[in-house]
């Protein structure tokens, strides 16, 4: 005969294989799925200023200044693996000083449920655009893309990068108005 503990254990130790089985085949589910979508960005209102950054130095860096639109459709990336998506766009460019500079300048959480056609026009950046020296005055190879991560219920955090991107270019001139 076995005990109570001895039962209990037992019955908890299925439950826990068959657990770890199921959240396993939800897992292999959806791992082989192509998560990638298309994005249209658009830019508008572009300036580069000359200013000093206060939080790290006296020294003057460029702030780049712009708008831009997002129109995709992320419905086909909502599966019953998906929680939610973390969106953001990024700012890729290069400089004398370093080959790769990568710049966050939005981003947004969409929960399952949420609407996920977005059509958003004349958006503001919601992080400053800073540039560790002068490398945003005429800058002609400032490519945006967004970008995004999907939270599953179980598995891996698939990094994904839209298709579609937008080339930005900077102005040659610094902009001398008060914003």
């Amino acid at each position: 005969m076995h005990s109570v503990l001895t039962r209990g254990n037992a019955i908890l130790a299925y439950t826990l294989s068959v657990s770890a089985c199921l959240t396993f085949a939800c897992f292999l589910s959806t791992v082989f799925i192509d998560y990638r979508t298309n994005v249209a960005l658009n830019t508008g209102g572009v300036l580069v200023k000359n200013v000093p950054d206060f939080s790290v130095s006296r020294e003057k860096n460029d702030l780049g200044i712009l708008n831009f639109d997002i129109k995709t459709d992320l419905t086909k990336l909502f599966n019953w693996n998906v929680k939610q998506l973390f969106l953001y766009l990024t700012a890729e460019y290069s400089t004398e000083a370093n080959a790769v500079n990568q710049v966050v300048l939005w981003d947004k959480i969409i929960l399952r449920g949420e609407e996920t056609n977005i059509n958003m026009k004349k958006m503001n950046m919601k992080y400053y655009f800073w540039d560790d020296g002068n490398g945003l005055r005429g800058n002609k190879n400032v490519t945006l893309s967004l970008t995004y991560n999907i939270i599953p219920n179980s598995g891996l955090l698939p990094f994904v990068t839209a298709t579609g991107s937008h080339k930005l270019l900077f102005p040659s001139e610094y902009t001398k108005s008060r914003m």
